[in-house]
């Protein structure tokens, strides 16, 4: 027995009752059997489209092309589709064409994989031709039917036979993985937001290491040839015992399963390789790679069509994820300065999760030190103490009323403020800085780099 959601059961005795075969079907039936609470219920019927628009009052055309009309039941949508069989898919996505059918068989057989392959209704019971019941019991990822021909028809599916895989936690069938390491290269006529959308839901699950999956089968030098890059980067430092790509999937593990953070976890290292240099007694150094990180995430977030807000705190993430500082207050202050008060949550974490893929005889002391500095970090903002321009005692007007014009020097005069009152918060009195402003005027440093500044 499938407990069935209220509309979906209406939609599915609606066409019992006027003379169709209808059923749930898919990823609810899975999910359902291994007692998951499914996202959606998928309806698939023996109905034309346009016979099942004349039965509900509410539906829209969400993809009448392709057999598919959402039927609403209050707020709820539940995609209705006609059975069919898919014709050749010349773009790798979309059939060319699709032939309505009256053959539950038919539809099953055109779908990725047996897992996914099972249908259901109340008065009929399971239909599962394929071994769906089997293999989950198997814990299995197997196509349906050949799986050259499944993947042929949308290569994405390759994607989805390792998100499944980390998702549930199963193996892929060999034959199924074989398929994939022979067509991975297919994978290039796949839309980025599609790519894009599957490796999301792959490193936001239970098993984010199986990316590394993905790079033994082929996938990431297609989609993320940044992450072959960092296989087999040895780190002979004292705070390493794995490579590089061992690191980066234990930082995704050890943190939130939120997509920008994993996203960050994923290219946090990135660079290593490029900036990578052994030293005559064999330790390796990677100086300046959070920078060379950085400029990876942008092209890659760009590349895969990540909304702005998103790239562009996934880019500041790991830039600033290495920023060296102290549990004292105007370290901290400096590095909320530096990094930025949004994301200094994140940036907790992401230190963290950094420290929990290191050699595990140094996670103590670093995790006990990080404690200390988040405690410090606490009370900053507890007390409402000043690390930025916007906090300090003066303004932009109160600069101009003492004769400072707007432009370069403003904008340098008022960081150099923000800098002295981030060291000693005794200064941040309008009279205190307005003296410091007019000395800084005159200063010929007053342009110098606030790198300078020590943490």
């Amino acid at each position: 027995m499938i407990n069935i959601p209220d509309g979906a059961a209406y939609i599915l005795e609606k066409l019992r009752q006027a003379g169709y075969e209808a059923w749930v079907v898919g990823g609810c039936v899975r999910d359902s059997i291994m007692g998951r609470e499914p996202d959606d219920w998928d309806i698939t019927t023996s109905a034309l489209p346009e016979q099942t628009k004349s039965l509900f009052k509410r539906t829209i055309d969400t993809g009448i092309k392709h057999g598919t009309v959402t039927v609403m039941s209050g707020k709820t949508g539940y995609e209705v589709t006609t059975y069919r069989i898919d014709g050749s898919y010349s773009d790798g996505r979309h059939p060319d064409r699709v032939t309505f059918t009256r053959s539950l068989e038919e539809d099953l057989r055109r779908r990725d994989f047996t897992i996914n392959a099972m249908a259901y209704n109340p008065s009929q019971g399971l239909v599962d031709l394929f071994g769906g019941v089997r293999d989950l019991g198997r814990r299995l990822i197997r196509c349906v039917g050949d799986p050259g021909e499944r993947f042929d028809e949308d290569a994405l599916r390759m994607m989805r036979a390792v998100r499944f895989a980390a998702q549930l936690d199963f193996q892929i069938d060999p034959a199924t993985a074989l398929a994939v390491r022979e067509r991975a290269g297919n994978l290039s006529r796949v839309s980025a937001e599609r790519i894009r959308t599957e490796l999301v839901k792959l490193i936001c699950s239970d098993h984010p290491q199986l990316i590394s999956l993905a790079c033994d089968m082929g996938i990431t030098e297609v989609i993320l040839p940044e992450f072959d890059r960092m296989r087999g980067v040895s780190q002979h430092t004292a705070n390493h015992i794995y490579d590089v790509e061992k690191h980066t999937t234990l930082t995704m593990e050890n943190i939130d399963p939120d997509p920008v953070l994993r996203m960050t976890m994923l290219m946090h290292d990135m660079g290593k390789p490029d900036v990578r240099k052994t030293r005559s007694d064999g330790r390796d150094i990677f100086y300046g790679h959070p920078e060379a990180s950085a400029r990876h995430a942008e092209e890659i977030m760009r590349r895969l069509k990540f909304d702005n807000h998103s790239r562009e705190k996934a880019v500041r993430l790991v830039r600033w994820h290495g920023l060296k500082y102290f549990p004292r207050q105007a370290s901290v202050r400096r590095a909320l300065n530096r990094v930025g008060d949004d994301i200094f949550e994140d940036f907790i974490k992401v230190q963290r999760a950094d420290i929990l893929g290191k050699n595990p005889s140094i996670i103590p002391g670093k995790l006990d030190l990080l404690s200390q500095k988040e405690a410090v970090y606490r009370k900053v903002l507890r007390e409402g103490q000043c690390y930025k321009t916007s906090s300090l005692d003066i303004n932009g007007s109160d600069l101009i009323r003492a004769g400072i014009r707007p432009g370069p020097l403003f904008g340098a005069i008022l960081e150099k403020l923000t800098e002295r009152v981030i060291d000693d918060q005794s200064l941040n009195d309008k009279k205190i800085l307005l003296k410091l402003a007019m000395q800084l005027k005159e200063d010929p440093n007053v342009f110098s780099p606030l790198e300078n500044f020590k943490m």
